[in-house]
């Protein structure tokens, strides 16, 4: 399957976008289908670390485990969901702009299926992704830009 990426240009830091971005106890703040998210190894951002996380998907919420497989903070990162039918393949990059005062955060995701999800995945999980991962780069600038999401006010 094809990855989906999205763009967003935000008024911060590289240290500051990679730091919060990777921290899963921040995924439901800027996350739309982010029920819960807690770290269960490891220091956030860090190689090695993992996160459960339940997303709400469809009419069920379904919980999976992400590992950090590779951490070059601020720069980029690669997650890659360890268990359940639909495993995600998140990589990120930081790029700093006007000499590091600004930054522009790029997510790419994928998926890889497995038995249930081999037909989850093509049905709901990519068209849901694909939908929400602008309006959740939208979210993570007005948060760390401004402190609020716009549904906040």
């Amino acid at each position: 399957m094809s990855r989906i990426d999205a763009s967003v240009d935000i008024s911060r830091r590289p240290d500051e976008v990679f730091s919060y971005v990777t921290d899963p106890a921040h995924l439901a703040e800027w996350q739309e289908s982010v029920v819960t998210a807690r770290t269960t190894r490891g220091t956030p951002g860090s190689v090695g670390s993992q996160a459960t996380i339940t997303r709400h998907l469809g009419k069920r919420d379904v919980t999976t485990t992400m590992r950090m497989t590779e951490a070059d903070p601020p720069h980029s990162w690669h997650l890659r969901g360890v268990d359940g039918p639909v495993r995600g393949d998140v990589r990120g990059t930081v790029e700093p702009l006007d000499g590091g005062a600004r930054s522009r955060l790029t997510l790419s995701v994928d998926f890889e299926s497995h038995g249930l999800g081999k037909v989850i995945a093509p049905l709901v999980v990519r068209p849901a992704a694909r939908k929400e991962m602008p309006r959740n780069e939208q979210h993570l600038k007005d948060i760390l830009e401004h402190g609020t999401r716009p549904t906040d006010t």
